[in-house]
């Protein structure tokens, strides 16, 4: 598909004149995609096609099969852990190139939904726990986008917080709930940076799917919130006909349509469950969003193919600059008991499977192919001051699945590093064809072929990986294989595994893999070794009778690693640490834990990684412990008494390894504060009881109380509070000033406040300041209200010790009201309020007050 050589008149045409001389064919195809990515062309009237991009941190571009080298930003958790307004707007801008450089126009993110609990699998794809954060983040990271042309399609409306049964599922909330929490994000971000497009969730809100919820997406978004853009599905998200067309859901993503085909349109008209004037009005808001992304983008829109994507290699070093800045001002530090960070010199162990790994973000839409990407080995190893000296030991096992083909696996020219990956059609007595018709060299052994297709195959088709495999030890090796369909793997031609019986599905490629096979072999140092695996498409047979569901998706995953015994590695490492001043251990979580389309089952680290940290801790006694946890969310820590350091840099992006290296050297103060609550067991979570889909219901029983709300009203300490963040140096805060406005109207009202900020330590740093509000002891509708909220927040510039700088933010309307159940409006209580700065959500340190007058309700945004 390709917009080249066609006129530019659409640019100015009225689109409600355009609508007037389509066929009702052409205005049913234009309100689903053409394809996985694009919008629908319609050559006649020079309708452009459009191309939108995953993903939150990072544009992925076209393809799951042949991802485009990406910048990889570090995660919205870790953003969020900035605090930052500026990052973030930086954030926003780099992406936008990114998005251009995929050809595209429209950038699916930001993700806002609410972190409810921490085991939801994409709680590091959204900022926060807390709704004013979230909102606020998502407003500049809008802005932002938007400022370049790009359309943000901020997502996912509404109340998309687990992936358990996420498409049937049923979210039961009652107003309040959805009001002050759920839907404040998305309503602070359409008040403050009016999104260009939506796009919908899976799930259902109080009995009706999210994407034909009238009440939702036309009483509320369009005409309560003055909401003009344009409505899309989440990818295979449309579930009707006439109910998603006359709820205002403007565009069902992906194509080619499943609902939105002609004769299905034509039947609801002609059933009078669709009128003509509400097609008209779907198309044309669909045209008008088109139109305006086509202005902003006309070079993108019309003169280059929109299938070309390319990487840009020219702004690395500045790209990487901003995200080793973001990386670095985004790590929390948690605990650092005796000052044993920064590390200046000695022997330092660093120990662990991710320290050598590139953990640099999670799962599902949020996976990208990164242009470049620095371990946390790396970094320790590039950054280090001359007086420090490192070793390394794995430790155990911290992946789900061995690691991916390494620098082992050759070609079967022997030269060229990775695979040969060769496609066969299917011949009529179901086997492969002789000859292949589709062959390429392929790097990475993480295989999803959703978009992949070719004119010479069919849906089902066989594929094979053969590989030169160099042996880089003597001893057992093992090899992992996960797939869709069936497969069969030969070693020097001799089968080893035969996967085309049915397979138990897991978590790999959204509920699709199977579980991974391990082959264990015998392998000599240095001798080569070929290595083959056939994959059938099709699904296994079944038994005779039963129906065989067809596949979602063609994909396989094929790993490789020494076979380790964890008992002795684990030895090994409590050895080093032994021998070493400072042990630093690199664990946590990555994609395959922490994805899309699944959630996690409890808060421990998998594997053996609390093991390795707690024999390290407990046997290596004269050794300073540090750990670094790499995870989106939080985890637990049952060791956490027996270290000295516990350092949280979340998914840190392409330079993940740099930022981690800047804050245990020291050349960045770290400066991180926790966006979530670090709970410190399953039990003390809010959604705790009712965090999965019962029955298809999901009953949001803790109301309000989400986050540090909860722990705060229940005096329940947990881990680490939100908000919880050391450093280097010490702060504190004085002359804290109020200054109300003198208009009292809700539209008018604003409260001005600064506050001064001294660095009082030894050390240059700079400090994000939160400011929470505090509503009256009595409440006059007898509604009891949170202790505080946080509703803004700043940063200072890097301060020099002695030095001090005031920090300003401005509270409006938002910052005071509740939803009344009773009117269906927001209101705020009256009487003396105060503004407290916390340095967490459960320790204020300076205080101010301020009035709000009588009667102050209001409606909309």
């Amino acid at each position: 598909m390709t917009n080249k050589g066609m006129d530019r008149s659409f640019l100015k045409v009225q689109v409600e004149d355009l609508v007037d001389q389509m066929s009702m064919g052409e205005k049913v195809s234009l309100l689903a995609g053409e394809d996985w990515w694009r919008t629908v062309s319609i050559a006649r009237l020079n309708i452009p096609s459009v191309k939108l991009t995953d993903g939150p941190n990072g544009a992925r571009g076209q393809s799951f099969c042949n991802m485009t080298p990406a910048v990889v930003m570090p995660n919205a958790t870790c953003l969020a852990a900035t605090f930052s307004h500026e990052l973030t707007s930086q954030a926003g801008k780099l992406l936008a190139e990114e998005t251009k450089a995929r050809s595209a126009v429209c950038l699916l993110a930001p993700t806002v939904n609410i972190c409810r609990s921490p085991l939801g699998g994409r709680a590091f794809e959204s900022f926060s726990e807390d709704p004013t954060l979230s909102g606020l983040m998502a407003a500049d990271y809008i802005n932002a986008l938007q400022s370049r042309g790009i359309s943000a399609a901020i997502k996912h409306f509404i109340a998309n917080d687990q992936e358990h049964e996420r498409m049937g599922q049923d979210s039961i909330i009652s107003p309040r709930p959805l009001r002050e929490i759920y839907l404040r994000p998305f309503q602070i971000a359409q008040a403050r940076s009016q999104p260009w497009s939506y796009m919908t969730s899976y799930n259902k809100l109080n009995g009706t799917h999210c994407s034909e919820n009238k009440r939702l997406l036309d009483d509320l978004l369009r005409k309560e919130w003055d909401f003009d853009g344009l409505i899309m599905s989440d990818w295979m998200g449309t579930y009707s006909v006439a109910e998603a067309i006359n709820a205002t859901l403007d565009l069902e993503m992906p194509g080619k349509p499943a609902w939105r085909q002609l004769p299905l349109v034509r039947q609801s008209i002609n059933a009078h469950k669709i009128l003509p004037t509400t097609i008209d009005a779907r198309v044309t808001s669909l045209l008008k969003w088109v139109q305006k992304l086509a202005i902003f983008n006309a070079d993108a829109v019309y003169d280059q193919d929109n299938h070309h994507e390319w990487t840009r290699t020219d702004s690395q070093e500045k790209d990487a600059t901003l995200i080793r800045r973001i990386g670095a001002e985004g790590i929390v530090l948690l605990k650092n008991q005796d000052s044993v960070l920064p590390i200046k010199k000695g022997k330092v162990a660093v120990i662990g499977p991710s320290a050598k790994a590139h953990v640099i973000t999670g799962g599902g839409s949020a996976r990208l192919r990164p242009a470049w990407k620095v371990s946390p080995w790396q970094g320790l190893l590039d950054n280090k001051p001359t007086t420090v000296e490192l070793s390394y030991s794995l430790g155990c096992k911290g992946s789900k699945f061995l690691p991916v083909f390494g620098e082992e696996f050759t070609s079967m020219n022997g030269q060229t590093k990775g695979f040969d990956f060769l496609h066969f059609p299917i011949t009529a007595d179901g086997k492969p064809s002789n000859e292949p018709v589709h062959t390429e060299v392929r790097p990475n052994s993480d295989i999803m072929l959703a978009d992949f297709s070719h004119p010479k195959l069919g849906k089902d088709y066989f594929t094979e990986v053969r590989a030169c495999f160099t042996a880089p030890i003597t001893g057992d090796w093992q090899f992992e294989i996960s797939v869709t369909g069936q497969a069969w793997v030969y070693l020097e031609d001799i089968l080893v595994a035969d996967l085309s019986k049915e397979q138990k599905r897991t978590s790999s490629f959204f509920g699709n893999g199977g579980n991974g096979t391990i082959i264990t072999t015998h392998v000599e140092k240095g001798k080569v070794y070929k290595f083959r695996m056939v994959h059938d498409s099709r699904k296994p047979p079944t038994s005779p009778g039963s129906d065989s569901q067809p596949l979602q998706l063609i994909a396989m995953k094929l790993g490789s690693f020494p076979a380790i015994n964890e008992d002795d590695t684990i030895t090994d490492a409590v050895n080093l640490a032994k021998e070493s001043d400072v042990a630093v251990l690199v664990v946590g979580l990555d994609q395959d834990w922490e994805s899309e389309s699944y959630d996690r089952p409890n808060l421990s680290l998998p594997m053996r990684l609390d093991d390795l940290v707690s024999r390290v801790a407990t046997e290596a006694t004269n050794t300073k412990i540090v750990v670094v946890l790499q995870t989106g969310s939080a985890v637990s820590m049952p060791w956490l008494d027996k270290v000295n350091s516990v350092l949280w840099p979340w998914y840190g992006g392409n330079e993940a390894g740099n930022a981690i290296a800047d804050v245990v050297y020291g050349t960045v103060n770290p400066s991180g504060r926790l966006p979530i609550t670090l709970p410190k067991r399953e039990l003390d979570i809010p959604a705790n009881l009712s965090f999965k889909s019962a029955r298809t219901k999901t009953y949001y029983e803790e109301g309000i109380w989400v986050g540090y709300r909860h722990y705060n009203a229940r005096g329940i300490q947990p881990m680490y509070p939100f908000g919880h963040g050391l450093s280097y140096t010490t702060f504190e805060y004085s002359n804290l000033t109020v200054t109300p406005s003198k208009e009292s109207t809700p539209d008018k009202w604003r409260l001005s406040i600064s506050v001064q900020v001294n660095n009082t330590g030894k050390v240059a740093g700079s400090h994000s300041v939160h400011f929470y509000v505090n509503p009256p002891c009595a409440s006059s509708t007898g509604l009891t209200h949170p202790e505080v909220t946080l509703q803004g927040y700043n940063k200072t510039s890097i301060l020099a010790p002695g030095n001090s700088e005031t920090v300003h933010v401005e509270f409006d309307k938002y910052a005071i009201s509740h939803w009344d159940e009773l009117t269906s409006r927001w209101r705020a209580e009256a009487g003396q309020w105060r503004v407290k700065v916390g340095k967490d959500a459960q320790t204020m340190c300076v205080e101010a007050v301020f009035e709000v007058p009588r009667k102050f309700e209001w409606i909309g945004l």
